[in-house]
Formats: C-alpha cells, structure tokens, sequence
C-alpha cells in the first residue's frame, strides 16, 4: 500500500504532466521563449546550504553592526554566515554563525592552534596572504606552499580552512608585469593552485566592484579555476562598503552581486575601518553594508 506522503506526490506529479499538455495544447508555450539554461554548479561543500542562499562572511565589528537591523538579523539567520574573528577575540553572542580567526601567516596560525589560545566552538581559520608586512616574504614568494601548510594545521585541528589571497600578491608573483593585477592573478593561475588546500576560497574582488562588468569577469573566472582544481570548494567574492578610491554605495555593491551571484557560493562583505591594515580605506560605512543586506535578504 502507498504511503500517504508518497501518494500525495504521485498526484503532485500527475497533476504537474496534465498542467504541461494542457499548456502545450493551447500554444502557450510558444508565448515566450524558454529561459536559457544556466551553467550547472558543483554542490557546495558538506554543511553548506543551496545555491539559492548566498553566504556571507562578516568580521566580528561589522556583523555586530548589521545584526543590530532586526531585519537582517532574521535574513542571515537562514543562511551560512563566517564570523571573522582577530585572534583573542570571541564570538558574538546570540548570533548563528561559524567563528573562524584570520591569520596572515602560517607560523601566526600555527602559535594559536598550539598554544590552543581559540575560542571554544571554532568552526574555521582564515588565510589571509598578502603583499604586505604582516605576512613573510616568503610566504608572498609562496603562498601555495603556504596554504597547503595551513591546510595541514586546519585539518589536525578539526578545522576547516578558508583562505583569502589578495591581489597585490601578484606584486611579487609577476613583477614587471603592465596588466591589471586581476589579469595577473587569472594567469598565474593562483584561484585553481590555492583551491587544492582550501574548504573555502574568498576572491578578494573589492576593488573591482565599482566596474560590475569587469567585477563579474574576475570572478566567474577565477571560480571556474578553482572549482576546476577542487570540485568541492566554496566560493566567496568580496566586497567593500569603503575601498581605496571613489566612495561607492549600495547600488554598486548590488550591481557587482547581480553580475557575479550565479558564479560564487557568497560574498565576504568587508566594512573596515582605517587602520595599519587597511590604511588607504576611506571612512568606515556600515549604512552602505546595511542597506545591501536589507535588499538581498
């Protein structure tokens, strides 16, 4: 004997076939042309939710800023949020969210999981290579190598690693080079070579995003890399409410989400605030950060 459940889906199903003929039969169809097919996408990595939900990852200030909008506090609790913590931080409370400390380098990662100086209930790390002073030369010569160690110091801890390289790596990586550092960085190949470690691999597109085209370039690219290199690997892009440069706004942030969403898993929303790590960013705008949340959720 059928189920209920399974009998209720029998006549879903028989329902749904009848409705097509009928529609066939009366030339409906011809009405408008079939959307056109989007590319299929690798599943997320286990414990991610459905590409329909993108997920977002916040440092610790700037999601305390937008969980403070009730409105938005209720949206990202239906999806996948990374909290970004600086090392001697803890979580937020009352917040659903996986805790993941950033590191610029490997021996700092490594000096925290010994000492075991991480809050309880670390989810991820966060690799974060770039051409600056808080990481090793030779880590910006490498930071393939790098990342593979940081995979290792993850995975012995129970730990998923993220890993976030900047672009100005290509600064040391392809030196002399006139092209756009988000050309270099395709053709170095550096998304598909720092996938192969990675759980989760953020794009750092921010400066891009004032163009929605050449945003959306970069990272289907690079996404395409990545996923070539580890079909399981989850994709985030990033943004910035104040980079470098022209002030942006929230409808330029939504633009480089529309252009870019059926290529990325989420988006690292970025709400910094001036300082020895972001020295040229303009003045901290977590209104701008605000408003595109309210609008994606």
């Amino acid at each position: 004997m059928i189920g209920h459940a399974a009998a209720d889906r029998t006549t879903r199903r028989a329902a749904a076939v009848l409705a097509a003929l009928a529609c066939a039969l009366a030339g409906c169809m011809s009405q408008a042309p079939p959307a056109p097919s989007s590319p299929v996408q690798p599943s997320l990595a286990a414990g991610s939710l459905p590409r329909g939900r993108p997920a977002w990852m916040l440092t610790r200030t700037a999601l305390a800023e937008v969980v403070a909008d009730p409105a938005i506090r209720a949206g990202l609790d239906d999806t996948r949020v990374y909290e970004i913590l600086q090392p001697g931080q803890q979580p937020l409370a009352g917040v659903s969210a996986v805790p993941a400390v950033t590191f610029p380098s490997v021996a700092a990662m490594n000096h925290a999981l010994t000492a075991g100086r991480l809050p309880a209930g670390l989810g991820a790390v966060v690799y974060d290579p770039e051409a600056w002073s808080f990481t090793p030369a030779a880590e910006q010569r490498d930071p393939v190598r790098a990342a593979a160690r940081a995979a290792d110091l993850a995975r012995a801890h129970g730990l998923r690693l993220i890993v976030a390289p900047a672009l100005n790596l290509t600064a040391v990586l392809s030196r002399g080079s006139a092209a756009p550092r988000w050309r270099q960085f395709l053709d170095l190949r550096l998304a598909a070579k720092l996938a192969r470690a990675a759980d989760v691999i953020e794009l750092q597109a921010q400066s891009l995003e004032r163009s929605p085209g050449t945003y959306a370039a970069f990272v289907r690219e690079a996404a395409a890399q990545a996923r070539d290199a580890n079909a399981g690997v989850t994709v985030l892009a990033g943004l910035s409410t104040n980079p470098p440069g022209a002030a942006v706004d929230s409808r330029q942030l939504l633009a480089a989400i529309d252009a870019s969403r059926s290529s990325v898993d989420g988006y690292w929303l970025n709400i910094p605030g001036s300082g020895s790590r972001c020295p040229t960013c303009n003045q901290e705008q977590p209104d701008v950060g605000i408003e595109t949340l309210r609008a994606i959720l």
